[in-house]
C-alpha cells in the first residue's frame, strides 16, 4: 500500500510527517514569542522615557506617576511625590513633594492669599508672572499743577464703563447706571468725565480734523433725491454761510452723503432741526460689512434701538435753535449694540473697525461746519463744566444724586437728592479748570465758589461735614449717619479745594483756602487708623459701627497711593509721603514687622 493510498483512505501519515507538522507549529510559536518579546521592550522604553520626562507635566492633571526622578544641582537622584496637604486642618488638597520642599498648587494659592499669576511667553521661553496686586501705582512727573491733568485722569475712558449706560445727545455728558438700571445724571462720574478729556487734551497730539461742509470753502457733493432740496446762504447773524435742506417725509427723500472714512470717529456740527426732522450716521464693519445707523432725532429720549437702528434724542426744545454737537460715533454705536447682540456672542467692537459710510439729513433745517475728527476732547469738556452750571443748586450750591443709596448695613439710607463731598471736590476741580481754560469766565468761578458751601454744614443737616471724634472735619464722601469716614472720597474733595484756591483771584480764595487747610489737618493726624499693616481700609466703620473693617480692594489701595503721592509734591509732611512708600509696598507684599 502505498503512501499515497493510505492518506486518500484516511490512514495516518507516516512518521517523517508528524516531525515536519511539529516544526511548522513550533516556529509560528517562537515568532509570535519573539513579537511579543519586542513589544514588551517598546513598551518599557517608551515607560521609561516617559517617566523621566514626567516632572515637565502640569501635575494637577494628574499625569505624574507617584514618583519621579529629579536630580538637584549636585547631580543627586532626587525623589518627587505627590502627597495630601491638609489646609488648618479644614480639608485636604494634592500637593507635589520634591526632597525637602512641597509644591502647591498656585490655584489655590490665588484664591488662599489673594495673590494673582499668569503664565506667558517671553522671548520665546515660557514664564510666570507672579503679583501681588492688580492695582498700578501712577508716580506724580512734577509738582501737581492745578491749571494741568488732574491726577493720572488722561488714562480714564469714562464713557466706555460699563456703568454708563450712554452719553445724553441732549446735555453731552455720560448718563450712569451705577446704582439704578434705568440711568441716571452722577455729578462725581459727568466731572470725571470732563476732567479725563481735559488731561488727554493736555497729553495728545493735536487731533486729525477733516472739515465735511462748511459752506464756503469746503462743499460736499450731497445726493438730492426729486422733491427735496439743498442751498447755502449767507446768515448775517452769524456771519457765516450756512447749509439749508428740505425733504420729503420718507427716507428716500433725505438728502445724502456718500463718503468711505475710517478712523476720525468724532462728529461735529453745528445744527439747526425743524419739527420731525433728524439726523443720521450710517457706519459699517469693515470685517463683517454689517451696516449700523446712529439717528439723532428731536426726542427727550436717553437711547433706543431697534434692529440696526440706535437712536439718540437731542431734545423737544431744539427745534429752531441752533447747538453744537460733538459725538464720538464709535461710542454711541458701542453703547446700543449690546442690547441686540446675543451675549454669548457679545465682544467688544475695534475703533479700527468702523468707517462712515454715509451722512444724511432729513425734515428741515440747517446745519454749518460739519466735521470729522479723532478726538474733540475740549468740546467734551465744556460739555461737562456747562452741565455742572447748569444742574447746581442755587440754594445749597450742590449737585444733587437723584438715587438712594445704602453704604452697608449699620449705616442709614441715603435718600435722593444726597450729597457727596467728592462730587463737590471733582465738581469744584472741572470748573477750576474751566475758569482757567476760558480766560476768566466768571459763570464758573462762581459756580466754583458756591460749591464751598456744602463743607460748612453738618452731614446730619443735609452737608458732607462729619467730624471725628468731635475734634478733626471729615468732608463725607457719603453723609452717612453714623459717619463712614470714606479716604478717597475725602480727597478728592481736598483736591477740588486746592484746585479753587490756586486757581480763583485772591480775594476769591479764602474759603477754599481755609477748608482745605482743616482737610489737610485731619487728614494727618487720622491717616494711620486707614493703615491695616499689609492694605488700607476703605473707611472707618470699625471705629463708627464696631465692626469688622472694610477693606480696600487693591484698585482702591492703589487710589490711595496715588493720592497721597499727589499731595506729597504740594505738602511736604513726611507723615504723607512715608505712608504712601510703605502702602506702595504693600502692593508687593511686604508687610508691617511683628513684635
Amino acid at each position: 500500500m502505498t503512501t499515497s493510498t493510505i492518506l486518500r483512505n484516511g490512514f495516518s501519515a507516516p512518521v517523517h510527517h508528524h516531525r515536519t507538522r511539529f516544526f511548522l507549529v513550533m516556529m509560528r510559536l517562537n515568532l509570535k514569542f519573539l513579537l511579543v518579546c519586542l513589544c514588551f521592550a517598546v513598551f518599557l522604553i517608551t515607560f521609561t522615557l516617559w517617566t523621566n520626562c514626567g516632572s515637565d507635566l502640569p501635575f494637577a492633571r494628574g499625569l505624574v506617576p507617584k514618583w519621579n526622578h529629579r536630580y538637584d544641582s549636585d547631580n543627586q537622584l532626587e525623589l518627587t511625590e505627590e502627597i495630601d496637604c491638609v489646609i488648618n486642618q479644614e480639608y485636604t488638597i494634592g500637593c507635589r513633594r520634591e526632597g525637602d520642599e512641597i509644591y502647591l498648587p498656585f490655584s489655590f494659592l490665588s484664591k488662599y492669599f489673594e495673590v494673582y499669576g499668569s503664565l506667558n511667553t517671553v522671548d520665546g521661553a515660557k514664564r510666570f508672572d507672579w503679583s501681588h496686586s492688580y492695582g498700578k501705582v501712577n508716580n506724580p512727573k512734577g509738582i501737581y499743577d492745578p491749571k494741568g491733568i488732574f491726577m493720572y485722569f488722561e488714562n480714564y475712558n469714562v464713557e466706555m464703563r460699563d456703568r454708563v449706560k450712554c452719553i445724553s445727545a441732549i446735555e453731552g455728558v455720560p448718563i450712569s447706571t451705577q446704582w439704578e438700571s434705568q440711568g441716571y445724571f452722577y455729578a462725581t462720574q459727568i466731572a470725571q468725565f470732563g476732567l479725563s478729556h481735559y488731561s488727554k487734551n493736555l497729553t495728545e497730539p493735536e487731533p486729525r480734523r477733516k472739515v465735511i461742509e462748511d459752506g464756503e470753502k469746503e462743499l460736499a457733493d450731497w445726493r438730492v433725491p426729486k422733491n427735496s432740496s439743498l442751498s447755502r446762504s449767507y446768515m448775517k447773524d452769524k456771519d457765516t454761510t450756512v447749509v439749508h435742506f428740505s425733504t420729503g417725509k420718507h427716507f428716500d427723500s433725505a438728502i445724502a452723503l456718500p463718503m468711505d472714512h475710517v478712523l476720525d470717529l468724532v462728529l461735529s456740527v453745528n445744527l439747526l432741526l425743524r419739527p420731525n426732522s433728524s439726523f443720521m450716521v450710517t457706519l459699517q464693519n469693515r470685517e463683517t460689512q454689517k451696516l449700523y445707523n446712529v439717528i439723532y432725532i428731536l426726542a427727550d429720549l436717553m437711547m433706543s434701538v431697534q434692529d440696526d437702528n440706535i437712536y439718540y434724542g437731542i431734545g423737544q426744545n431744539s427745534t429752531s435753535t441752533w447747538r453744537r454737537l460733538t459725538r464720538d460715533l464709535f461710542v454711541d454705536l458701542q453703547k446700543g449694540l449690546p442690547q441686540y447682540i446675543n451675549t454669548e456672542k457679545r465682544r467688544k467692537m475695534r475703533r479700527t473697525e468702523l468707517k462712515v459710510v454715509e451722512i444724511s439729513f432729513l425734515g428741515n433745517g440747517s446745519f454749518d461746519n460739519l466735521t470729522l475728527s479723532t478726538s474733540e476732547h475740549i468740546s467734551h469738556f465744556y460739555d461737562a463744566a456747562e452741565w455742572m452750571i447748569r444742574h447746581q443748586d442755587q440754594s445749597t450750591g450742590g449737585w444733587p444724586i437723584p438715587v438712594r443709596r445704602k453704604l452697608g448695613v449699620g449705616f442709614g439710607e441715603l435718600s435722593r437728592g444726597w450729597y457727596s463731598a467728592m462730587s463737590q471736590g471733582h465738581a469744584i476741580s472741572l470748573l477750576a479748570r474751566a475758569y482757567h481754560h476760558s480766560k476768566g469766565d466768571k459763570r464758573y468761578l462762581k459756580a466754583a465758589l458756591d460749591g464751598l458751601k456744602l463743607f460748612r454744614i453738618p452731614s446730619y443737616q443735609g452737608g458732607v461735614l462729619a467730624t471725628f471724634l468731635g475734634k478733626y472735619a471729615w468732608y463725607e464722601e457719603y453723609p452717612t449717619t453714623p459717619p463712614s469716614f470714606v479716604l478717597n472720597g475725602f480727597i478728592y474733595s481736598l483736591l477740588g479745594l486746592y484746585d479753587l484756591n490756586s486757581t480763583a483771584p485772591a480775594n476769591h480764595s479764602n474759603e477754599a483756602a481755609s477748608l482745605f487747610e482743616q482737610g489737610m489737618l485731619s487728614l494727618k493726624k487720622m491717616l494711620l487708623l486707614f493703615d491695616t499693616g499689609s492694605g488700607t481700609s476703605y473707611d472707618l466703620r470699625h471705629f463708627t459701627l464696631g465692626i469688622a473693617p472694610n477693606l480696600a480692594r487693591w484698585d482702591y489701595h492703589a487710589t490711595h497711593v496715588n493720592q497721597l503721592l499727589l499731595l506729597a509734591t504740594i505738602d511736604p509732611n513726611p507723615i504723607i509721603s512715608q505712608t504712601a512708600e510703605r502702602w506702595k509696598n504693600y502692593m508687593l507684599g511686604k508687610r508691617a514687622q511683628h513684635n
